[in-house]
């Protein structure tokens, strides 16, 4: 493993441990909630599609996403599907943020064209060009939702519709097993009928 890597990894595990320290718009409450309530969603099934977002919106929260964790030579938040996990909790287990959000969402594009004449949409601006604008509003509430979610989305159980393939748990070392060691859980081991619920 090379020291880029390293630095990247080391990057993400800070990020995921230290997201309690973001402006966050719920507490760790309501996350919890939510995600109690993600899991129910997942159960009921249904594979990976948009729902709250329309195309374009989709599109620009996506382009936010995959800035906030960029590809580089490991995936990012485009590749673990981050913008799947932020429209289902929108449309479900985080609803009572999608009014705000959405209304957020319109002022960053408005704000995005009106600066912009000419530019179809913040996805289509080169990655470099996106950075930029981002610079400019990285403290407004529209950023800071995104950048929670987009968090959530690459850390979460991939059953509530980001971290595809576990891709988020593979660059933070986090591996899915459970650990039948004293004191958690080594009572469970050979309990008939235990079944790990993911």
């Amino acid at each position: 493993m090379n020291d880029a890597s390293l630095s990247r990894r080391s990057l993400l595990q800070a990020i995921a441990a230290t997201v309690a320290t973001a402006s966050m718009p719920f507490s760790w409450t309501e996350i919890a909630q939510g995600l109690d309530a993600a899991h129910s969603v997942a159960q009921s099934g249904g594979g990976a599609k948009i729902s709250f977002f329309t195309a374009a919106e989709a599109a620009d929260v996506e382009a936010v996403a995959a800035q906030i964790v960029p590809t580089d030579d490991s995936p990012g938040a485009r590749e673990a599907g981050a913008v799947y996990f932020i429209d289902r909790a929108l449309a479900t287990f985080f609803s009572q943020l999608a009014g705000d959000y959405r209304d957020q969402l319109a002022a960053f594009q408005t704000t995005f064209r009106q600066q912009h004449p000419g530019v179809p949409s913040f996805a289509s601006l080169p990655s470099n060009e996106q950075i930029d604008y981002l610079k400019g509003v990285d403290q407004t509430p529209f950023f800071n939702t995104t950048r929670l979610l987009t968090l959530l989305g690459m850390f979460t159980l991939p059953a509530y519709g980001g971290n595809r393939d576990g891709i988020g748990w593979t660059l933070i070392g986090f591996q899915d097993a459970h650990f039948f060691r004293p004191p958690f859980g080594y009572y469970d081991r050979d309990y008939p009928g235990f079944v790990i619920d993911r």
